[in-house]
């Protein structure tokens, strides 16, 4: 039967590089609580999920709500951009990892005057999906949202393909231009325009230093030799285009903005805003060697900056290294970033200690689901050795599994993208687990995978949330008319999981993600079965698929995802997703054969 109690790996402050925390568990909920209690004047907090943070003096009757977000540990994105003229409401994820659907949501809500939601956030799989899935079900509740990404990171993909880049610390003249936009009564269409001009006119390089580490394994997500520089890396620790000996700040700054100047074409008597913004850990001395450089190169251009940022803006935990951001300006830009806004971490025409009477509104709030219809049992099949008990006791081992293999899946994370993919699964399973605990001793399989991929999707965000909701609750009804699960109805199960996940994502065999692992564990336990094996025979047929999958993922070039854009570099190491999957399989293969 399930334990009370799980927890993840146990750690000790001491063990740890320094930083100043409490529990990691507790890290988000402590964040928001320290983010409203220092900008009291500012921000409140809204919604069932705790997870929306939300303009005091914002939102409206009749506006635009604006909805920026992402991860947590780029502070001061996204909270520190919500403000009267700029965003109404931001969602905060896990570090790293994008909003669930519920929080985008509360977000969606709170901001919503009747005038429609445009979400803006960064260009990555798991916000792109969250995100997607908030749009469609406040669609349902008769609001009208949609959402935006920037793609300003000049090093994630070519010119040609600038819908595939990465939206980094350029993302910040993105939200202004639309806050601006919003607060100026646009139409949802014309704040949409206003933000793709500005996203069009955006271009940003950066450069890494050194690592950061996340604060639940205190371990470096990547790694940078002393003496190295990693050109074009993003805000999550994603490999850039190439590494480089160290250089000075002219030379650094000569590279970072070859590119830009290139893509934007500036030419004499063209007017920049420009933001040179810092990962983390870099010093403002740093940054202004480098701005004093931008200044040069523009100069030699009789490009004339209207103005400059320089300061940390969109941060990557400690990371150290920066980057910069240019946009060219044309007259409605230049008005759209000299309009008022006052938020914690920007104040444009506004007194430094401004409190106004917050604005009078009618929010809105969104519609929770119903609870389910209770089935009838004595219709389902009851033949089969995987009873609810069994089941119940599989998915237990395949979450101490991944608990125990947290680090590891993180180091694998590491190579190829932000290092938190063993955090993120096992942030996933302990929700999982927790709705278990709390679920009908009676309940059938359907209706625990029904718990598991609501908990999944409600807690995990990332693209790890929408992937195993879709796959639980897709296995699930793949054995709706069962109530123990038999060899064929187990594969089912496993076949479901696979389609759920492939649906939602639209991954195959060999473009180097967690498909590669599920596909041949389905097939070799599909084969199993023909030959007459038993259920534990079948899973540890596929179990061993599933490993050896994985581990052929390794000599892959990823197709998908954040490590598309690594290219050849993505060879050479093997997918984490692919790998969590393969230690799931192997635990509930262990727990059936030792029934």
């Amino acid at each position: 039967m399930v334990q009370k109690q799980h927890r993840s790996q146990q750690w000790n402050l001491e063990d740890m590089p320094k930083k100043l925390i409490n529990d990691p568990d507790d890290l988000i909920a402590e964040l928001i609580e320290g983010i409203i209690s220092a900008h009291p004047n500012h921000l409140t907090v809204q919604g069932e999920t705790s997870r929306a943070i939300v303009a005091i003096n914002g939102p409206r009757d009749g506006k635009v709500g604006i909805v920026v977000g992402g991860g947590s540990g780029h502070e001061p994105a996204f909270a520190g951009y919500v403000g009267k003229g700029l965003a109404d409401a931001a969602p905060l994820g896990n570090i790293f990892a994008s909003p669930s659907p519920t929080q985008i949501m509360d977000a969606g809500f709170a901001a919503d005057g009747g005038a429609g939601v445009l979400f803006l956030y960064g260009n990555y799989t798991g916000d792109v999906m969250n995100f997607g899935m908030a749009e469609e079900s406040m669609a349902k509740q008769g609001v009208v949202a949609r959402s935006f990404v920037t793609t300003d990171d000049v090093a994630s993909a070519p010119a040609d393909k600038s819908n595939e880049r990465r939206g980094i610390a350029g993302n910040f003249f993105v939200f202004k231009v639309a806050g601006a936009a919003a607060d100026l009564n646009l139409t949802l269409e014309d704040v949409e325009v206003a933000a793709r001009r500005a996203n069009d006119a955006t271009r940003t390089m950066g450069v890494a230093l050194s690592a950061c580490s996340m604060p639940q394994t205190g371990k470096a997500n990547f790694d940078i030799p002393d003496g190295d520089m990693e050109i074009g890396m993003g805000i999550h620790g994603e490999p850039g285009i190439v590494r480089l000996p160290a250089e000075s700040a002219d030379a650094v700054t000569d590279r970072l903005m070859q590119p830009i100047l290139a893509e934007l074409a500036l030419k004499a008597g063209d007017k920049v805003a420009v933001l040179v913004n810092g990962l983390g850990s870099t010093t403002l001395l740093e940054l202004y060697l480098l701005h004093r450089r931008v200044a040069q190169i523009l100069h030699a251009e009789n490009v004339t900056i209207y103005h400059s940022w320089v300061g940390e803006y969109c941060t990557s935990l400690e990371m150290g290294g920066a980057s910069v951001s240019l946009i060219k300006l044309d007259e409605d830009l230049q008005r759209w970033l000299d309009h008022p806004c006052d938020t914690p971490a920007l104040r444009v025409g506004t007194g430094q200690n401004t409190v106004e009477k917050p604005v009078k509104r009618s929010p809105r709030k969104q519609t929770h689901i119903q609870e389910r219809t209770k089935r009838d049992q004595s219709s389902l099949d009851s033949s089969g050795q995987i009873t609810p008990e069994v089941f119940r006791d599989m998915m237990v081992a395949s979450a101490e599994a991944i608990f125990s293999q947290r680090n590891y899946l993180c180091e694998l994370d590491g190579d190829l993208g932000d290092g938190d993919h063993g955090i993120t699964m096992e942030i996933g399973w302990k929700a999982a687990l927790s709705l278990v605990e709390q679920t009908d001793v009676k309940a059938t399989i359907l209706e625990l995978c029904e718990d598991m991929g609501q908990a999944f999707l409600d807690a995990v965000g990332a693209s790890v949330g929408p992937l195993y909701a879709s796959g639980f609750n897709t296995a699930g009804e793949a054995v709706s008319d069962r109530l123990n699960l038999d060899a064929g109805a187990m594969i089912a199960w496993l076949d479901g999981m696979t389609r759920g996940i492939t649906v939602r994502g639209g991954a195959s065999v060999g473009d180097k993600t967690m498909i590669d692992a599920w596909e041949p564990a389905v097939a070799a336990a599909k084969q199993a079965f023909e030959k007459g094996a038993s259920v534990g025979d079948c899973l540890t047929a596929g179990a061993r698929a599933a490993s050896m999958g994985a581990e052929a993922t390794t000599q892959m070039q990823s197709n998908r995802g954040r490590s598309k854009k690594l290219g050849i570099r993505s060879v050479g190491h093997k997918d984490p997703g692919a790998a969590s999957a393969a230690i799931m399989i192997a635990a509930w293969a262990k727990t059936v054969q030792a029934l």
